[in-house]
């Protein structure tokens, strides 16, 4: 099923999609899309109701992420090998983990903001991945049971904070609005091989990324389980897997996201993005 969350930003309620492509109020039957209401057991649960049951939601409500509160926003760095290359940087032996901070989290098509004093603001598709059940030194082999679903993430990056200003990269990582995600969370039952699926992202129109999650260094149940053996990982997680080549700080010469230029990004079966990107308001 496609799960999303619509709405005013704050008011948002739970949905899904129908087989027309048509929302369905699902808050008769679910508080929100957060935490234990996205276990395994849970959405399977909800697999089992006819979204035709469901009220219809009338117009084009806004779309806001696919999760409420997410509990960590963890990603994975350099994990696709022609990424590496485009960065002048060897594959790394292990997954390179890090965080981007909660409150970056948005809404699929709201706007992207600049933040004060930023120089080199970047664009990243990524696979997302929703944990669904807590992962504890799992092995590769169970590592995808612990799945609740997949959806698109753009990772936005501000590259002067990132590397440049010392300290981790989670300063470069967690501007609000620096991590749409959605539109929808696609339960995993739907994506039978995550590692097949294409990935691409456009500037302007212009195609910047284009490529597939086979190119991944280490794949989703790889870096679960790898994961799980210096932390539990908890239902409505995110782990954003990585981008491939093609971002602006890769690009001879760089290019950065400036205001008024528009993001589109896909990742097949799990729907697109599209923000503008604004300067900071102050």
């Amino acid at each position: 099923m496609k799960f999303l969350r619509y709405g005013p930003e704050g008011h948002e309620k739970p949905g899904v999609l129908d087989r027309d492509g048509k929302i369905r109020d699902l808050s008769g039957k679910l508080g929100d899309l957060a935490g234990e209401s996205v276990r395994v057991e849970r959405l399977a649960e909800l697999a089992g109701i006819d979204p035709a049951s469901l009220p219809e939601v009338e117009g084009t409500p806004r779309i806001g992420p696919c999760l409420a509160r997410v509990p960590n926003f963890y990603c994975i760095g350099l994990n696709y090998a022609r990424h590496a290359a485009e960065a002048g940087m060897d594959l790394p032996r292990e997954p390179i983990l890090f965080s981007k901070a909660t409150s970056a989290l948005s809404g699929p098509y709201d706007p992207v903001i600049i933040p004060p004093g930023s120089e080199k603001t970047d664009w990243e598709v990524e696979l997302g991945v929703v944990i669904g059940r807590r992962a504890e030194h799992v092995s590769e082999a169970e590592a995808l049971n612990c799945v609740a679903g997949y959806c698109v993430v753009n990772d936005v990056s501000e590259r002067a904070f990132q590397i440049e200003r010392g300290g981790q990269w989670i300063k470069g990582k967690s501007a609000p609005t620096f991590g749409p995600v959605g539109p929808w969370l696609v339960s995993a039952d739907e994506v039978p091989d995550p590692q097949s699926l294409r990935l691409s992202m456009r500037l302007n129109g212009e195609v910047r990324q284009d490529s597939s999650t086979s190119d991944m260094v280490f794949a989703v149940a790889e870096i679960i389980s790898y994961m799980s053996r210096f932390m539990a990982l908890v239902p409505g997680d995110i782990i954003a897997t990585g981008t491939p080549e093609g971002v602006g700080m890769g690009l001879d010469p760089p290019r950065f996201l400036r205001p008024g230029d528009v993001m589109e990004l896909e990742v097949e079966g799990l729907g697109r993005q599209r923000q503008e990107v604004l300067a900071w308001p102050g």
